[in-house]
């Protein structure tokens, strides 16, 4: 039977405020599963597609955590009663032999308000059965939320992306949660310094609290020149200069500024030497920079994207399950103010404006 739920949408006119609307999620199909929701976090990359114009109302949301209500007839892996986790990835290491139908919803009016493949931002949900990843029966249901995008997103860009490995240097630029996620898994895995790069102080200290071991103000410095004062190495690059830089750089902001910055803050190549830093870019750009190639070809830096963190949720979650059991993932500070479903303009306002530390979540349970 039909499910009752309470959805945040955005209106296709821009501008207006996000409402609430009251829907019946139907039966599931097949491959679908419907979840009652406990949490759902509060993504900076939705503000982008608020900001987009739009051929119908939209909803929104790519991270949650739930309870299984429903499933289709040919999910295996998880049952009503299941704890999960919704993400935006497909789950499985193994390629989709399909594309799924991007998720909607039919409000009371007959409009359809559409997703881009997922959406969390409701108290109940219907997802492709390839978006629903187990989730451990000790796990709180509010902080892990955010497992299903920030972490994946900056910790895999660290993990799988990048393939950070101990005593590497590391630089990120922008310490939201995408950024205090890549933080917390380059200090996990071993690396040294850990320079994290924001244009806050008080964001800087947070940022201590969660891997950085030396923060840099981009708002007081040039932060590309600072790196390189703090990471002098041994030798000369190929026109005889002395060589500095981190062994791999994170942008996990998408600004123009920033990502002109990440390449050059990499190390510079030793002449002679086999060896290849590495920049990633890990968040959404917001206008196409200008990147110095002859720093790239002189150097044989490594730029890069990363979607997701390069993850496999099936695969991942566990692993950042474990480090949050052991200390090594905060997810209880990560996540810094917590909003309920009506609240969702005041928490949406919050992001845009710079006034969330960390992570923001919606509560449902």
């Amino acid at each position: 039977m039909p499910t009752s739920a309470r959805v945040a949408v955005v209106p296709q006119e821009m501008g207006q405020p996000l409402r609430i609307e009251s829907v019946e999620l139907p039966d599931p199909g097949p491959t679908d599963v419907v979840v009652r929701q406990f949490a759902s976090g509060v993504c900076h990359s939705q503000l982008h597609e608020i900001h987009t114009p739009r051929a119908s109302d939209v909803v929104l949301g790519h991270e949650s955590t739930g309870e299984v209500v429903a499933v289709g007839s040919e999910v295996s892996h998880v049952a009503p009663g299941d704890r999960v986790f919704v993400t935006w990835l497909p789950r499985s290491t193994q390629p989709p032999d399909r594309r799924p139908a991007m998720a909607q919803v039919t409000q009371d009016d007959g409009a359809l308000a559409t997703s881009l493949g997922v959406f969390t931002w409701a108290d109940h949900t219907i997802a492709d059965e390839m978006f629903v990843v187990p989730m451990p029966d000790d796990a709180p249901t509010d902080v892990t939320s955010i497992i299903g995008c920030a972490v994946m997103t900056g910790a895999g860009a660290v993990m799988n992306t990048a393939g950070v490995t101990a005593g590497s240097s590391v630089a990120v630029f922008g310490v939201g949660g995408v950024g205090l996620s890549a933080l917390s898994a380059a200090k996990t895995l071993g690396a040294d310094p850990v320079i994290a790069v924001d244009l806050s102080e008080e964001k800087l200290d947070f940022a201590m609290r969660h891997g950085a071991t030396i923060g840099v103000n981009a708002s007081e410095c040039d932060p590309v020149a600072r790196i390189h004062e703090l990471t002098p190495r041994d030798g000369l690059d190929l026109m005889g200069a002395p060589c500095s830089g981190v062994d791999f750089a994170f942008d996990c902001i998408g600004a123009e500024a920033t990502i002109a910055q990440v390449a050059p803050s990499l190390r510079k190549k030793r002449w002679a030497a086999d060896e290849r830093a590495v920049a990633v870019l890990v968040g959404i750009p917001v206008a196409v920079p200008t990147i110095d190639i002859g720093d790239l070809l002189m150097h044989e830096k490594h730029l890069t994207g990363s979607i997701g963190g390069t993850s496999h949720p099936e695969r991942d979650f566990p692993i950042y399950m474990d480090w949050y059991r052991r200390g090594d993932l905060d997810l209880d500070s990560l996540v810094t103010q917590r909003f309920a479903l009506d609240e969702i303009n005041e928490a949406v306002d919050a992001l845009e404006n710079g006034r969330i530390a960390g992570r923001s979540i919606l509560v449902f349970d």
